[in-house]
């Protein structure tokens, strides 16, 4: 049998926890970077963008990263989490830097589809891990904390970001956030184990994989109600990420410095949420209650409370606008821990969870290349930030009928045979 060479599984999962989180930092750094260069005038002007453009070249990283989610979850699912990663990690931070040099609207465009696509891994991979590595009484502490990755990456990278472009230049801001990234790698390498698997951990892993395949996925209510919900919830936030910035300069008068330290404030404040949200649902599941029905209880509250987002619309002062701004993104923390627990590790089974975080992840896409786009063509048409607003509210409460109807237990995907993945093991063995 061949055997491979591998390092002992760490005692204790939370430090390899902490470098999942910083990895989809540094991923919302090098994505969402983008924002803040469109709300700069000197770049606007170098690529002669309009308000459509903008939103076009917002929702570039969206299309190829949710063509590659399902690819990046079967290929996660078979061969492991820690080469995958490592390979696609590489290629984002060398296209996140080549951003900075180009000088047409196609190259542009173009760094922005490679890192879509190279990203696509970090969702699927990473949940393929926790689902391995945590208890049921865990999950939603641990996805609170690790998602705290994908909030403080736009809240630290929108003021970095806007620093170093009013300091220095948008070009530079690229290369650097770009560079910088990869010295996560070195951590990386050293502390996560070889789960590259041998020919013989191959078949095993293929037909446990196969046990749940994309029609049984696709036939489960849950799964749909999963997409549903990470399509709502990501419409507002990727709609925050990409057009915060340039809506708080625009309608709101701030400078761009400033519109970074409040895009900082909210999501530091959904990222909080999110953890005592998930930390929360865990105390309350540990004491015997059921796990569905306490995540769904915290997922619609998120969704109603996030839905405050309206009355920013109508607010007549900046202070009240930048409240409702906060409080609404905040408040949407509810949501995060609780619904990703939810549907991409308790109601779905162990073998099947990088294809179907692949699945739920390109409603995720879609939702961010439709939030830009659409709010781009609907700022264009209507001249100001209400419209988009005021969809996002219509979207959040879908969301929260979505979670009551759709997300019961009976309707979890069906492993379709686990007997010849069981018997594959005791023969190896």
């Amino acid at each position: 049998m061949e055997t491979n060479n591998k390092r002992p599984v760490a005692r204790s999962p939370w430090p390899i926890l902490a470098l999942l989180a910083i990895g989809l930092l540094i991923s919302f750094v090098d994505r969402t970077s983008l924002s803040s260069a469109l709300a700069d005038k000197s770049f606007v002007q170098e690529f002669a963008l309009t308000s459509v453009e903008r939103g076009w070249l917002n929702s570039a990283f969206f299309w190829t990263y949710g063509l590659m989610q399902m690819p990046m979850g079967w290929i996660v699912d078979r061969y492991g989490v820690k080469w995958p990663y490592t390979i696609c990690f590489v290629a984002w931070c060398a296209a996140a830097t080549l951003t900075g040099m180009v000088t047409a609207l196609s190259a542009l465009i173009l760094m922005r589809l490679i890192i879509g696509a190279a990203e696509a891994v970090v969702i699927p991979a990473s949940y393929r891990w926790i689902g391995s590595n945590f208890d049921e009484s865990q999950k939603g502490l641990a996805v609170g904390l690790f998602t705290m990755g994908g909030k403080f990456g736009p809240a630290i990278g929108a003021p970095i970001a806007a620093w170093i472009i009013v300091n220095y230049s948008w070009q530079f801001m690229f290369v650097a956030t770009g560079l910088v990234g990869l010295l996560w790698l070195g951590p990386w390498l050293l502390m996560v184990r070889n789960d590259f698997p041998s020919k013989a951990e191959l078949a095993v892993n293929k037909q446990k994989a196969s046990s749940v395949t994309v029609g049984n996925l696709l036939s489960s209510p849950v799964v749909w109600g999963g997409m549903i919900n990470n399509f709502c919830y990501g419409y507002f936030t990727f709609y925050c990420m990409t057009w915060m910035p340039a809506y708080l300069v625009e309608q709101r008068g701030l400078s761009l410095s400033s519109s970074g330290l409040y895009t900082f404030v909210s999501f530091a404040g959904i990222a909080i949420v999110a953890t005592l949200a998930g930390w929360g649902a865990d105390r309350v599941i540990a004491r015997g209650h059921d796990a569905v029905k306490v995540r769904k209880a915290f997922i619609i509250a998120g969704f109603i409370g996030g839905s405050s987002v309206l009355f920013g619309v109508y607010a007549t002062s900046l202070e009240a606008a930048l409240f409702w701004n906060v409080l609404s993104l905040s408040l949407l923390g509810l949501v995060t821990a609780n619904n990703l627990a939810l549907c991409k590790l308790t109601l779905i089974p162990k073998q099947a969870i990088g294809l179907n975080t692949g699945v739920q992840q390109v409603a995720t896409s879609l939702a961010g290349g439709i939030s830009a786009s659409v709010s781009g063509w609907l700022l264009h048409t209507s001249g100001n930030y209400n419209l988009p607003m005021m969809v996002i509210f219509v979207i959040l409460l879908i969301g929260a009928a979505s979670t009551l109807i759709l997300l019961q237990r009976k309707w979890a995907p069906k492993v379709a045979d686990e007997e010849p993945a069981a018997k594959t093991t005791e023969a190896i063995a």
